[in-house]
């Protein structure tokens, strides 16, 4: 019954089953998804939501599968990708609507050539705009928290609501749907300011160039792996350790960077988590701080 309610709101040729979720990530891991919907629209995404809730099935969504680590054993229930979908944006003045599955790097670029400034930071961030919302990603001492000033959320309930700036409750690489209400970001409003083009291209230019340098993306990997323990950095602690090109099978903390996961060949989440059980203790024993992950842990238990 609920396959067939399925097959009938997205219609077959957007549904694919039991499909690996390493041909969705950019670390090029993951089992498969029971499910795997690429809606065309918003209505769509509330009646797979409702569906769901109605049949006690999980629901995921992803963007571009940055910042994500699937289990090796897949997702249960329904992924929902809207990185192919949800890319609209209108532009009116220096206030910005994007929808959720637009690229940040193609926004980011798209605006700064309009002469608009505010997300330069955010040139090499790899992700979704969703995802970039629902866990403020930043980098450069900016983030997206200070450019936000609404979102159109999705409950898991379907119930669909706008939360301002403030009822977003941003802090440092998170936000209040990661906690208290748990949601999914359909699309948000950016607030930029009048720029120099010629600055802001600039500027870009210099972030692409630093993390072109710094970081590993000619790799499959997941962006930083951990949260930094402020004032500290993860990635110094990391280097500090004498980490740096430690690997556990096919995954390897990168000699460019030690906040950087790469999936060295044919790496499993497995993997990926037991290389980062032992950075987190490495680090806890030798400096006493206990790291977080930044990286977004999901799927079936292993």
């Amino acid at each position: 019954m609920f396959e067939t309610r399925l097959k009938e709101i997205v219609k077959d040729s957007s549904l694919l089953m039991n499909e690996p979720l390493a041909n969705h990530t950019t670390m090029k891991i993951g089992g498969p998804a029971d499910y795997l919907v690429i809606p065309k629209n918003v209505n769509e995404i509330k009646e797979i939501i409702q569906l769901a809730k109605e049949n006690n099935i999980n629901v995921t969504v992803i963007g571009r599968g940055s910042n994500l680590l699937v289990s090796d054993n897949g997702i249960e229930g329904v992924v929902i990708k809207i990185s192919d979908c949800l890319d609209h944006i209108e532009i009116d003045g220096t206030k910005v609507l994007v929808g959720a599955g637009y690229s940040v790097i193609r926004l980011a670029t798209q605006l700064s050539r309009k002469g608009l400034s505010g997300l330069e930071f955010a040139s090499g961030i790899p992700g979704s705009v969703g995802g970039a919302v629902y866990m403020n990603a930043g980098a450069h001492q900016s983030d997206f928290s200070k450019i936000t000033t609404k979102a159109h959320i999705i409950f898991q309930d379907g119930s669909m609501e706008w939360l301002t700036n403030e009822q977003l409750e941003f802090s440092y690489r998170t936000s209040v749907l990661q906690k208290k209400r748990q949601g999914f970001v359909l699309e948000a409003e950016l607030q930029l300011e009048e720029g120099s083009k010629e600055v802001s291209s600039a500027l870009m230019q210099k972030n692409k160039d630093y993390r072109r340098e710094t970081q590993p993306w000619n790799f499959p990997c997941a962006g930083s792996i951990f949260r930094n323990p402020l004032p500290q950095y993860a990635g110094n602690l990391i280097e500090l350790a004498n980490l740096k090109g430690y690997q556990i099978g096919g995954a390897k903390i990168s000699e460019m960077h030690g906040n950087f996961i790469v999936n060295a060949g044919n790496a499993t989440s497995k993997d990926v988590l037991e290389l980062i059980d032992f950075i987190k203790k490495t680090i806890l024993e030798k400096f006493n701080v206990e790291l977080e992950t930044e990286v977004e842990i999901v799927g079936k238990k292993m």
